[in-house]
């Protein structure tokens, strides 16, 4: 990790979720909260529609990382807030776009700020990854 810098773009990629993502990641997860799967319960409770897991939008960001780290072992903390749902729509699905910058360095860390949108709007506020450089 060495040659960058404050404001570096390290990874970025979009990941697209259908209705079967969620039902995999529900059996992967133990999760089947039916505002997942069911439109009516999403509905019902004043979802826009069925949502995808909010552990599933946090796993999927930080994996994005992933490969320009090399080692996954080097992150040692991550953190999110929650700021909006991502809404999987039963036919086009949704596609969650993350973005990877450094925002701070010093001698033995790097923050890594991820910028996670679905349908342009920020799914994730202050994501962040402290990493240990290498």
């Amino acid at each position: 990790m060495t040659g960058i810098a404050v404001g570096d773009v390290v990874a970025e990629r979009t990941v697209h979720l259908t209705r079967e993502s969620l039902v995999r990641y529900a059996g992967a997860s133990g999760d089947f909260n039916p505002i997942h799967y069911r439109d009516d319960v999403a509905q019902s409770v004043g979802l826009p529609g069925v949502l995808a897991h909010g552990m599933l939008t946090m796993g999927l960001s930080v994996g994005t990382i992933a490969e320009w780290l090399g080692d996954t072992g080097r992150i040692l903390e991550y953190g999110v807030r929650f700021t909006r749902p991502v809404v999987v729509d039963p036919e086009s699905g949704a596609d969650v776009s993350v973005v990877a910058k450094v925002g701070q360095l010093d001698d033995e860390t790097a923050r890594i700020d991820l910028t996670v949108t679905s349908a342009d709007t920020t799914v994730l506020g202050k994501a962040q990854v402290r990493v240990r450089r290498a």
